[in-house]
């Protein structure tokens, strides 16, 4: 009997950027001059006169993720691989990210593996998955599911892994203070989910063993 293959954990649902208002970059950099003032400095001295407008032009590119879809990265497939359907893994993708609670980074890595079904994806296109989801405001646990639901609903592969390891600025530069400290979240579909065995090579794989 086929064992019962449950569907991926999907992240909530969030309003897109077309469905909120934008402040201009104008209103922005007006922001940043207020959170200057407010830190006890002084935002018209010449160290901080163009701060707001660098501040305005890193977070533009820090939290590009919103404007685009990572669905079509993911689109084209290749199929003549030669009848290829052992697993592939790409292992050691860092990324950077921003905590949503405070705005800090978390920075870490993210190892993918999936078993095709049809076919395969360049490998290039999963990292990009994991930047367009990273360069938003985040938390670890919903950047995993994320990463883990468009791969699995545009490839629908037989069985898919997405761990990601990261240590957190807002657990290391405020609060408790504990730098070194890593948080590692998972997220298993298919043949991953189902059977131990899948999970235990997966790690191996990841952890530099399994070659």
């Amino acid at each position: 009997m086929d064992a019962v293959l449950k569907p991926v954990a999907k992240p909530l649902e969030r309003k897109t950027p077309d469905q909120l208002h934008r402040p201009s970059r104008e209103e922005a950099e007006a922001a940043v001059r207020t959170i200057l003032a407010w830190t006890g400095d002084d935002p018209d001295r010449e160290g901080l006169a163009d701060t707001p407008k660098r501040v305005v032009k890193a977070l533009s590119q820090l939290y590009s993720g919103y404007y685009e879809d990572p669905a079509e990265h993911l689109e084209r497939t290749f199929e003549d691989v030669g009848g290829y359907r052992d697993i592939v893994v790409v292992r050691g993708i860092p990324f950077h990210s921003h905590c949503e609670h405070h705005m800090l980074p978390f920075i870490g890595e993210a190892h993918i593996a999936y078993y095709p079904a049809e076919g395969v994806v360049g490998l290039s296109k999963l990292a990009r998955v994991v930047d367009i989801y990273a360069k938003r405001l985040q938390t670890q646990e919903n950047l995993t599911a994320q990463i883990a639901s468009v791969i699995d609903d545009t490839l629908a592969p037989r069985g898919l892994a997405v761990m990601l390891e990261a240590e957190h600025q807002c657990m290391t530069m405020r609060g408790v203070q504990k730098p070194g400290v890593s948080t590692i979240t998972t997220q298993f579909t298919g043949v991953f989910q189902d059977d131990p065995a899948e999970q235990a090579k997966f790690m191996t794989l990841v952890r530099g063993k399994g070659f």
